[in-house]
């Protein structure tokens, strides 16, 4: 039987996609899935190889930046560390003291940005990222993280905007149209949504986030036996199941608000680095 989701009710699921995604520098991913820590590396010539263990990158990095912490590199560095272990108010802090040691420094206030969009600042992360790269020369990535933020603070027509200029430089890009994806899911249009999705998940380069949000677009439709089979494809058993598992429970958590969060964390899109 197709099970029906009124608007309030696809939102409260669509706030539970938190769980799904990564966010710049590291990860927040819940355990069940397979999205892994993304590197977290310093630009400088001294940097070595980061520790695999986000509370060791703490720290390693954190040691070098209390030897000097007007070094960008070393602050870039302790910043991403401190993301990756989900110290997200500190990570803000740590690099907004470096943007402001070091005015101008477009990769800092490209990560500075992205750490207010972790920590649910999300227009100050939106003006800071705008200072990060320009209209004559835009980041395709720092693009689509703004439309993250747009779509936190419920401005989704915007948020498409930065997609599709995102999407102009970065054909096919899997992580930007994931985003697009959910940013016409938070509008309630699932059709488009499933649409942008797919192409997503089509792509070789998709990460677990994308088939589980395509599952549950799918699911929220009410073809619950074909989100099934996507989120538990090509995968080892035990995966699989835990896919399920989890798909199963985002449904039923949209069948009433309890519990649900208010709004989508910003975790839930993509931000690709």
């Amino acid at each position: 039987m197709r099970q029906r989701f009124s608007p309030a009710r696809l939102l409260a699921s669509a706030s539970l996609v938190a769980m799904v995604a990564i966010s710049l520098g590291g990860c927040t991913a819940m355990s069940k899935l397979s999205d892994v820590t993304g590197s977290i590396g310093s630009s400088g010539s001294r940097a070595e190889a980061a520790p695999a263990e986000p509370a060791r990158a703490v720290e390693v990095y954190g040691e070098r930046y209390r030897a000097n912490p007007k070094d960008p590199d070393a602050a870039l560095g302790y910043g991403q560390a401190l993301r990756a272990n989900g110290q997200r108010a500190q990570a803000a802090a740590v690099l907004e003291q470096a943007t402001i040691a070091n005015p101008g420094n477009k990769v800092l206030l490209a990560q500075y940005g992205r750490a207010l969009a972790d920590n649910g600042n999300f227009q100050q992360a939106f003006d800071v990222l705008s200072k990060a790269h320009s209209p004559d020369n835009p980041d395709w990535r720092l693009l689509s993280v703004q439309g993250t933020a747009l779509d936190q603070m419920g401005r989704h027509e915007e948020a498409r905007g930065y997609y599709t200029s995102a999407l102009k430089i970065a054909p096919g890009d899997p992580g930007v149209l994931s985003n697009l994806g959910l940013s016409y899911m938070l509008s309630k249009d699932l059709p488009k949504a499933e649409e942008a999705l797919r192409q997503a998940y089509a792509s070789p380069r998709a990460s677990s986030r994308v088939r589980q949000n395509l599952g549950l677009v799918v699911g929220l439709q009410g073809r619950f036996a074909e989100a099934e089979t996507i989120v538990k494809a090509d995968l080892p058993p035990d995966q699989a199941a835990a896919n399920v598992a989890y798909l199963k429970d985002m449904l039923s958590r949209s069948e009433g608000p309890r519990g649900a969060p208010k709004r989508m964390p910003v975790a839930s899109l993509s931000q690709s680095d």
